[in-house]
């Protein structure tokens, strides 16, 4: 085997339904010979929290190697990792298919689920990732207008943080009772569609839960932006959560309850000849990498598998085939550009960047670092200031680079850059940005 692993990593299935998955020894043997790896290494510290955390469990017990460690803290690293993927993909020297096998992200998550399935979550974390009802109760009209008040009162944030643990200070969404799948509706109209590539020209928008409710203005964009390249573009008729929030949690039973109801809708639309996209890179993570290796027997996860794609990937296919509409009226300027986690791991390169630079007098810096968001991490009370820490050499360039506009592909992560950076007044979507290219 080659040191360090010159091959392109893989990924091997995930045997969660396994009963050697479930076993507590098993797993605390497994984390034992991963975190030693890691001990030896240290490339990852610079990311998030889980490896100075494991770092400092080492070099403060008494023998300063993993096996002064009580497994009894081993949780504590598995607490502070929000599977953004980064190690295996950017990082590690030692993932498959070098001997060591190394899959830090995927150990993390079956930590996760086996202390999901003994202790179950906190009301907290519950309602947090149950997007599906907490969006759909928080956006029932005049419920909406109610909970925006709330959020946006010091008062309501402080009495948010002593009842939830959410902390006052961290950016919440707004939440909007005219949903995306409202707003797009009327807009929708027959076309055609010409396949380029690998492409059909024909896409259904799997709209998410923070599409839906919290930016469905985004969704306005994606119609008018895919529609002016001669896309024929629909909404998925109806969608569950992808279960990404619950993948973080480690509930893996409700992780199969959503892909039981997702799966046969989205297999349907694939067999009409449609691609699929959405507005979120995470949500796009769990079709493209994450359902495939939990079931990688299932025919019609793999069919979705092939046919979902980033919004900008499939820009991009289409420029690459002569069909993509480059007559832009309006520049962008000076663009900070964070290039999200769950987008950098799909080694799909940096698309977003490439289609928004083929505006005129525009230009577009890529920041490859994490933002510290990750959907609940950044807030929690007790992992808001870490959340702050990891995203902190982002907010440093976009300060030093003083933009124009600032862009994520992840609207919490632009949320959060924007609410930490001095010199932006918000930030916005690429697709968004592409519309005011075209003056749309």
């Amino acid at each position: 085997m080659h040191e360090g692993s010159l091959e392109a990593p893989t990924r091997h299935p995930i045997d969660w339904q396994s009963d050697e998955f479930w076993d507590q020894d098993k797993l605390n043997h497994e984390l034992e010979r991963v975190y030693d790896i890691c001990h030896g290494c240290r490339r990852c510290v610079s990311l998030c929290d889980s490896f100075p955390t494991l770092f400092d469990l080492v070099d403060e017990s008494d023998t300063m190697e993993v096996d002064g460690v009580d497994k009894g803290d081993y949780h504590k690293v598995v607490e502070q990792c929000y599977l953004c993927d980064l190690c295996y993909m950017t990082k590690c020297p030692y993932v498959p298919p070098h001997e060591w096998n190394v899959d830090f992200p995927h150990l993390m998550l079956r930590a996760k689920a086996l202390h999901f399935k003994e202790h179950g979550a906190s009301f907290r974390d519950s309602v947090l990732t149950s997007t599906d009802s907490t969006f759909s109760m928080a956006t029932i009209p005049l419920v909406d207008i109610t909970v925006n008040a709330v959020n946006n009162s010091a008062t309501g944030r402080k009495l948010l943080e002593k009842s939830l643990g959410i902390h006052h200070e961290a950016p919440v969404p707004t939440f909007h009772s005219n949903t995306l799948r409202k707003r797009i509706k009327p807009m929708l109209r027959d076309m055609a569609g010409k396949p380029v590539g690998d492409t059909t020209g024909k896409v259904a928008l799997y709209a998410t839960c923070y599409g839906n409710y919290n930016s469905p203005e985004v969704g306005e964009d994606f119609v008018k932006v895919f529609q002016h390249n001669d896309i024929a573009i629909t909404v998925v008729p109806k969608e569950k959560c992808c279960g990404m929030p619950k993948l973080e949690l480690g509930d893996l039973d409700t992780v199969h309850t959503l892909k039981e109801a997702n799966i046969p809708v989205l297999a349907k639309l694939v067999d009409e000849g449609y691609d699929l996209i959405a507005p979120i890179p995470s949500c796009v993570l769990m079709y493209k990498q994450e359902l495939p290796l939990l079931y990688p027997d299932d025919a019609d996860v793999a069919k979705v598998q092939r046919a979902f794609f980033d919004p900008f990937e499939y820009l991009w296919l289409r420029h690459k085939g002569g069909e993509f509409n480059t007559e832009f009226s309006e520049p962008l300027g000076s663009v900070a550009y964070q290039v999200a986690c769950h987008q950098r791991v799909q080694n799909i390169g940096l698309k977003t960047r490439d289609v928004l630079n083929l505006v005129a007098d525009t230009e577009v810096n890529a920041i490859e670092r994490c933002s510290g968001h990750d959907g609940t991490y950044a807030v929690k009370a007790e992992t808001r200031a870490k959340s702050v820490k990891i995203a902190r050499p982002v907010v440093r360039k976009i300060d030093e680079q003083n933009p124009k506009r600032l862009t994520s592909d992840c609207p919490m992560a632009g949320a959060q850059l924007a609410q930490l950076s001095k010199n932006t007044d918000g930030a916005h979507h690429p697709m968004t940005l592409l519309r005011m290219a075209y003056g749309l």
